[in-house]
């Protein structure tokens, strides 16, 4: 029948179309599958949509049929975008506007977040802390907690209307319509063609039968024993209802909830019983009357709290004070003040606290109880728990079990698995080692000791000899509760003994001994011997047990196969023992000295051996060239206080860099891979300090010392020094004392011939002169505008250019200038600020020269 229905309306909706085209298409024949969607205007579009409506054909539905009847799918998919661009979707009654329903929502929803959503921080009369069970259900600062009641569950049937609610009326099956009414103030809903309907205090299920008796008269089949068209009613959006909350709450007063608000929802909107408050024995109060006690405590500890309680429109929910409370402290989950009523014995009170932890003493708990004007102590025992009946101001203790053991001996040392152990009836010490998987190879079976506990708890020692007890022939020692065995190491009763091997080995340092350790050995574990190490000078320094004091220790030539391979007069050697590698008289690592400036061939040049000159080094350098200023010049040599690096240093800075040439070439040979494993697993990573750096140390120290102690003394410390040198006279005699011997890390700098020369100090104007041959120092300073007024003309020095300096000297009062050469500085000092002569100085002058005149006028008249 239905079907015969959609069919009809399909073929109007066909007519429809053919009316609603152009009139172009209009003259001929109508074929759907030659219909442009593009050709239609949108109030055509709209016509087509509502009148399909009408005929109760959702655009799905109609959409569907065109293309049944031969609309291609392009069209149709254009159709129902210029549908959908139209916004005429939400035309259709039935299919898609049941399916766009806003979600359910409460009214007014402002006015209901005043008491729900309240930021509890705001809230006044706070509780004195957490302490009583229950009050952070309402109350937590730290988290968000609100009962909000969830408007998305499915209608309940026993919901009563009121003025505000929504409901949906769908009427489906052989009849379809759906309509959307609100209650009014009257109680009534106005369903369109049908009139007013009264609901206003019935439950869903009352309104749905009121609904359906009128609506039946208009869709006869609702009615009869076989219906045909159904009626359903739904709940829309939710109305709101006013709550009076009063009594011992944190935030008395009138609230605005949701319809759907229980219990919960209202005692957190005003935050709470305060301090005072009941939580056993809550009361809602509708029409004047009681309706429910609710108690928190169920929903708290049981999860079954009559949450059902559906609150109505001036229902009263009144909170009392406490009837008693007692406090448990100690060792339960939940250490906190409870609310009990009057039939809680102990066995409540534990299930309200978690129950017992589990380090409790669960055989017996302390009540303090007010007994009239004081308090008692109760001993309650675990067989009474469920019959103890707990009255107001109780305190209950639970105690801790003892920290003591029953039935624990130990076993500590040379054992394989020493620990704590069970002590079972007649447990020996022989037993407990079995126990313990035995002794251990080092254990020193002469003595053992047993740590015995008294009944006082004072302790006392029992020597054993093990040994014998192992072996049976001394008793064995019955074990009590708490014995604590000591069984001793061998090294705990001697000195742990080791070598020590210094001097060229690659790791030099301690290492353990062991018995018939040659020196070989010892070398194989300092990773072997340095490229310098002298393995034939050896020595063993020894310690002496017994010697007389004037002998240190027994010194033991030895000497070892370059290769450490076996030697039959290897000594062997003991504890304690130093094995100290020399380095060869003959080794020495390459030297490097360098060369700048005007020579032919400048660069670095290594040291071809120990009498070597500043001449030899000129020649391989091929020699001056015509460039070249050999008066200026200069040697730059190290001092002591140069960082030398050490021949070990050097080393390790080598491997280093071979390390990393073999990471960086990823074709290396197998061999060079080999290296490269060797390398990451043998380079050094410490070394030692060469005995020139102790020197420059200990040099050090003592100009610190000097400088400290002697005021405006200050100490400056080169690390290399500019040496003076007369490179012409050592080019004309090669070997003369002016011709000095080479050194590691020498600079011989041969600048160009010099031009100028500086003028610096206490000058007029400082600066740099042309270089005139033949004119003396007086003529530089009176080109530099001459001496300043407070200038030391005496102290004039000359700085040349290859360091050499010289000064101004003066004989009888004539003053003779050192001369000028190119490239020279010469330096004026200045005479240093002049003291002005004070009041006192000059009246104590005075009284001097007075006193002295007086004394030879005296000496003259006699």
């Amino acid at each position: 029948m239905i079907l015969n229905i959609r069919i009809w309306y399909f073929f109007a909706f066909i007519a429809l179309l053919i009316v609603s085209v152009p009139s172009s298409f209009a003259q001929q024949n109508i074929d759907l599958t030659t219909i442009k969607v593009d050709d239609l205007s949108d109030e055509q579009v709209a016509e087509l949509v509502k009148r399909a409506n009408e005929a109760g054909l959702g655009v799905d539905d109609f959409l569907q049929m065109a293309q049944l009847r031969g609309m291609p799918s392009v069209e149709v998919e254009k159709l129902r975008n210029r549908i959908g661009d139209l916004d005429l979707s939400g035309s259709a009654k039935r299919s898609t506007n049941a399916s766009r329903r806003e979600p359910r929502q409460q009214m007014d929803f402002n006015e209901i977040t005043r008491g729900l959503y309240q930021p509890q921080d705001e809230i006044q009369n706070l509780p004195s802390g957490n302490e009583i069970f229950g009050s952070s259900l309402f109350y937590q600062k730290n988290r968000r907690l609100s009962f909000e009641p969830s408007l998305n569950q499915a209608t309940p049937q026993s919901y009563i209307l009121g003025p505000g609610d929504v409901i949906f009326v769908d009427i489906y099956g052989q009849s379809e319509q759906y309509y959307e009414a609100t209650v009014n103030p009257d109680g009534f809903v106005i369903l369109d063609n049908i009139g007013p309907v009264s609901v206003s205090g019935k439950t869903i299920t009352e309104a749905t039968g009121i609904i359906k008796s009128r609506v039946s008269r208009y869709y006869p089949g609702l009615s009869g024993a076989n219906p045909k068209t159904f009626l359903q009613v739904t709940l829309g959006n939710v109305r709101t209802i006013k709550v009076n909350i009063l009594g011992e709450v944190r935030l008395p007063g009138t609230f605005t909830l949701s319809a759907f608000s229980t219990v919960f929802n209202a005692l957190y909107s005003a935050g709470g019983p305060n301090d005072n408050g009941t939580m056993r024995a809550i009361k809602v109060i509708r029409n004047n009357k009681p309706i429910a006690v609710v108690d928190v405590y169920d929903l708290l500890i049981n999860g079954t709290a009559n949450l059902d309680i559906q609150l109505q429109d001036q229902d009263v929910i009144l909170v009392p004070p406490f009837e008693s409370r007692i406090k448990i402290n100690g060792e339960v989950k939940r250490p906190m003040t409870f609310e009990i009523t009057a039939e809680d014995t102990f066995e409540n009170l534990l299930s309200y606290a978690g129950g017992f932890t589990d380090l409790a003493f669960k055989d017996r708990v302390a009540i303090s109880r007010i007994t009239g004007n004081q308090r008692s102590v109760s001993d309650v025992y675990q067989n009474q728990f469920g019959m103890f009946i707990l009255k107001g101001g109780d305190e209950i203790s639970v105690s801790k079990i003892l920290n003591r053991f029953s039935n624990r001996v130990q076993i500590r040392g040379a054992v394989y698995r020493e620990g704590t152990f069970a002590l079972s009836d007649g447990l020996t010490l022989s037993q407990l080692v079995n126990n313990a998987e035995g002794l251990r190879g080092d254990a020193y079976t002469e003595r053992a000791s047993i740590l015995r506990t008294k009944a006082d708890l004072s302790t006392e020692m029992i020597e054993v000899n093990l040994k014998n007890v192992l072996a049976g022939t001394a008793p064995d020692v019955i074990l009590q509760r708490e014995d604590v065995i000591r069984i001793s190491s061998i090294y705990d009763v001697q000195n742990e003994r080791y070598v020590q091997i210094l001097g060229e080995v690659k790791k030099p340092g301690t290492y353990p001994y062991s018995e018939s350790m040659k020196i070989e050995e010892l070398i194989i574990l300092a990773g072997g011997l340095q490229e310098s190490a002298n393995s034939q000078d050896i020595e063993i320094a020894r310690r002496l047990e017994d010697s007389d004091l004037g002998t240190l220790s027994d010194i033991i030539p030895a000497r070892v196969n370059p290769d450490l391979s076996i030697s039959s007069d290897s000594p062997s050697l003991l504890p304690f023992d130093q094995v100290i590698i020399r380095k060869r008289a003959n080794f020495t690592m390459q030297r490097l000295v360098s060369v700048e400036g005007q020579v032919n061939s400048p660069g670095l040049f290594a040291i071809q051996n120990s009498v070597e000159r500043v001449s030899d080094l000129v020649k391989r350098a091929g020699g001056l060239n015509q460039f070249a200023y050999s008066k200026g010049a200069t040697l730059i040599r190290r001092t002591e206080f140069f960082n030398t690096e050490s021949e070990q240093i050097r080393r390790q800075r080598n491997l280093e860099a071979l390390r990393m040439k073999l990471i960086e070439d990823p074709n290396n040979s197998e061999a060079q891979e080999e290296m490269l494993q060797r390398l990451f697993r043998d380079l050094p990573t410490t070394n030692l300090s060469p005995a020139d750096t102790a020197i420059a140390s200990a040099k050090r120290e003592s100009l610190d010392q000097i400088a400290a102690g002697t005021p405006g003394f200050a100490v400056k410390l080169k690390e290399s020094e500019a040496v003076a040198i007369d490179l012409q006279k050592i080019i004309e005699n090669p070997g003369s004392e002016n011709d000095l011997i080479l050194e590691e890390g020498d600079i011989l700098s041969v600048p160009k011939l010099l031009q100028t020369v500086r003028m610096r100090g206490d000058v007029v104007y400082p600066t740099t002169l042309r270089h005139e041959t033949g004119r003396g120092l007086k003529h530089y300073i009176n080109g530099a505008g001459g001496f300043e007024r407070r200038a030391n003309k005496k102290q004039t020095y000359v700085v040349y250019a290859n360091g050499a300096v010289k000064r101004t000297k003066s004989f009888f009062g004539i003053r003779s200038f050192p001369p000028i050469e190119p490239g020279a500085e010469v330096i004026v000092p200045t005479k240093g600020p002049r003291m002005p002569l004070r009041l006192g100085d000059v009246v104590g002058v005075t009284t001097g020269l007075a006193t002295l005149a007086l004394v030879l006028s005296q000496i003259n008249w006699q």
